[in-house]
C-alpha cells in the first residue's frame, strides 16, 4: 500500500518525491481499475454483539463496502458472502449469492446488527461447516482460488476460538482478525494466520476501521502491470513485464548504480546544504514493535542523504507527553552514526504531545546553538499516530512562517486535519497517510532526497521534468476519480 502525492514545484530545491499512482491517497474505485484481482472466496464474519453500537455498525458496513468496491466480482472472478454473529450466527448472505459488486453491495446495506453475545468460535466453526461449503458457493480447493475470512470483532469471546481457528487454517483458509476497542487481542493472535504481524490489526475506534479497507485493497491485488498502477522505483521511465519491471533514463540521462534513479549531471557539487530534523511520536499507542518500524522508516531515508557537515545534516527528536531531542543537527558526520543512533533510542510511551513537539522544533532545533547552518534549507518530517492532546496550530504556522519545510506523516489512528495543519503549501503535496503501520516503508522508499541550485541547469531539468510527469498522472486520476463518482452516483439513484 502506498501514498499518493506529487512533487513540490519549489525550483531547484528539496524534492521529496512520493509514489503516484495504486496508492494508500487512493481511493479504491481507481485502484479496482488499475488492479485486478485474484479469484477468491472471501467470507467476512462481523460481530454485531451488543457492545457494537447502531452507528458503529454502520461504519463496519462501509468498511465492507469499501474492500468490495476494490475486487473483481463475479462467479468466475472473487465471491463474497458475510455470516454476521452475537450469542447465535446469521448467514446474511452465502457466497454464490451475488455475482455483481452493485447487487453485494446493496446485499451490505441491508445487514443489521444482532445485538446479543459474542460468539466468535461458533462464528468462526459456522463458516468453516457451512459457509465454505459446496452447497453455498465455496469452490473446489485449488491453487488458483484463494479462500479468506475477515473476522472483524470488538469483544471478548464467550466461547473458544484457537481450536477451530486451527481447522479453519488447516482447510486452506487464510483467517485475518481485526480488533476494535476493548477487544481481547490474545484472541485476535488465536484467530489469525501467520506471519501474524500482516494478519492481525487493531483499531481504536469504529470511527476508524474504515482506514483498514486500504490494507486489503492491496492485499487482493494482483497487479499485471506494476508501470502501469506507479508500483515501481523508477525516476523516469519504467519498463514493465509480466509481474516485474525495469528501470530506464530518457535521451541525456544515464541511468544510476541502484537501477531506479537517473543523472543528466556529472558530480554533486551543485547540491544545497540541507538541515533535516525528524519529530518522531513515541506515545503509547504506537506500541513497541511499531517503534521499531518507525526506526527502520527514519534510516531508509537516511540512507538516501549525502550527509556532510556542507551537505545534509539529520537531528531528531522524538516526543510523547514531553519532548526529547535525542540528537542535534551536526552531531553524526556519517550515515552509520546517523544510522546506529536511531537504533539504540527508547521507546518514551505516555501520551501525544505534538504541539509542545512542534514548538521545540520551532525554538530549538533549527538554532545555530542547536547545530543548524544559515542558509541551509529546513525541513522537518512529523510523524505521529494518533490525535494531539494539545493545540498545534500556533507552533505549525510559526514553522512555516519561518520557512520550515514542514512534511507532515500520518498511521493508523492519525488525524487528517490535523496533518494538514503541519504541512507546508501545497498541502496535499506535504502530508501522507497510512493505516498500518507496516506499509510506512512504502513511504520512507519514496521520500528521496534531490538537491540542486540554479547554477546547475541539469539537475534542475531531471526535476522539473518529473515534476511535469506527476502532475499529467494527478490530473488523469482526478479525470478518473471524477467519472467513477458519477458511475457511482447513477447506481445509487437506481438502487433507491
Amino acid at each position: 500500500m502506498r501514498l499518493l502525492s506529487g512533487a513540490s514545484l519549489v525550483p531547484c530545491g528539496l524534492l521529496l518525491q512520493l509514489q503516484a499512482l495504486c496508492t494508500l491517497g487512493l481511493a479504491p474505485h481507481a485502484r479496482g481499475q488499475l488492479c485486478r484481482t485474484r479469484p477468491t472466496d472471501l467470507v467476512f464474519v462481523v460481530d454485531s454483539s451488543r457492545s457494537v453500537r447502531p452507528v458503529e455498525f454502520e461504519k463496519v458496513k462501509v468498511f465492507l463496502s469499501q474492500v468490495i468496491e476494490s475486487l473483481d466480482v463475479g462467479p468466475n472472478a472473487t465471491r463474497v458472502g458475510v455470516v454476521n454473529y452475537a450469542s447465535a450466527v446469521k448467514q446474511e448472505f452465502p457466497l454464490r449469492a451475488h455475482g455483481s459488486k452493485a447487487s453485494l453491495l446493496r446485499a451490505v446495506r441491508r445487514i443489521q446488527p444482532l445485538s446479543t453475545g459474542t460468539m466468535t468460535g461458533l462464528a468462526i466453526q459456522f463458516a468453516i461447516t457451512k459457509a465454505f461449503s459446496d452447497t453455498e458457493g465455496s469452490r473446489a480447493r485449488s491453487p488458483d482460488i484463494s479462500k479468506v475470512a475477515i473476522v472483524v470483532t470488538d469483544g471478548r469471546p464467550q466461547d473458544s476460538v484457537r481450536d477451530v481457528s486451527a481447522q479453519a487454517q488447516a482447510r486452506g483458509i487464510e483467517l485475518f482478525a481485526i480488533g476494535v476497542g476493548r477487544v481481547d487481542k490474545a484472541t485476535l493472535r488465536q484467530i489469525a494466520s501467520e506471519p501474524q504481524e500482516e494478519h492481525v490489526d487493531y483499531v481504536e475506534s469504529y470511527s476508524v476501521i474504515e482506514k483498514l479497507s486500504r490494507k486489503f485493497q492491496e492485499a487482493f491485488c494482483v497487479v499485471s502491470d506494476l508501470c502501469a498502477t506507479g508500483d515501481h522505483d523508477c525516476e523516469q521511465v519504467c519498463l514493465s513485464s509480466p509481474g516485474s519491471y525495469t528501470c530506464a533514463c530518457r535521451e541525456g540521462f544515464t541511468l544510476n548504480s541502484d537501477g531506479k534513479t537517473c543523472n543528466a549531471c556529472s558530480s554533486s557539487s551543485g547540491s544545497s546544504a540541507t538541515d533535516l530534523v525528524f519529530l518522531i511520536d513515541g506515545s503509547k499507542s504506537v506500541r513497541p514493535e511499531n517503534f521499531e518500524l518507525v526506526k527502520k522508516f527514519i534510516n531508509q531515508i537516511v540512507d538516501t542523504l549525502d550527509v556532510s557537515d556542507k551537505l545534509a545534516q539529520v537531528g531528531l527528536v522524538q516526543y510523547s507527553s514531553s519532548v526529547r531531542q535525542e540528537f542535534p543537527l551536526g552531531r553524526f558526520h556519517t550515515k552509520k552514526d546517523i544510522k546506529a543512533a536511531v537504533r539504540n533510542m527508547s521507546y518514551m510511551e505516555k501520551g501525544t504531545m505534538t504541539g509542545a513537539a512542534l514548538k521545540y522544533l520551532v525554538d530549538n532545533s533549527f538554532t545555530v546553538s542547536s547545530g543548524a547552518r544559515p542558509g541551509a534549507q529546513k525541513v522537518g518530517i512529523v510523524f505521529t499516530d494518533g490525535r494531539s492532546q494539545d493545540y498545534i496550530n500556533d507552533a505549525a504556522k510559526k514553522a512555516k512562517e519561518l520557512g520550515f519545510k514542514m512534511f507532515a506523516v500520518g498511521v493508523g489512528n492519525a488525524v487528517e486535519d490535523e496533518l494538514r495543519e503541519i504541512a507546508s503549501e501545497p498541502v496535499a503535496e506535504h502530508y501522507f497517510y497510512t493505516a498500518d503501520f507496516k506499509t510506512i516503508n512504502q513511504i520512507g522508499k519514496r521520500l528521496q532526497k534531490k538537491i540542486c541550485v540554479e547554477e546547475d541547469p541539469c539537475a534542475c531539468e531531471s526535476i522539473v521534468k518529473f515534476q511535469t510527469k506527476v502532475e499529467r498522472l494527478l490530473q488523469a486520476l482526478t479525470r478518473k476519480l471524477e467519472a467513477v463518482s458519477k458511475r457511482l452516483a447513477v447506481l445509487e439513484n437506481r438502487v433507491v
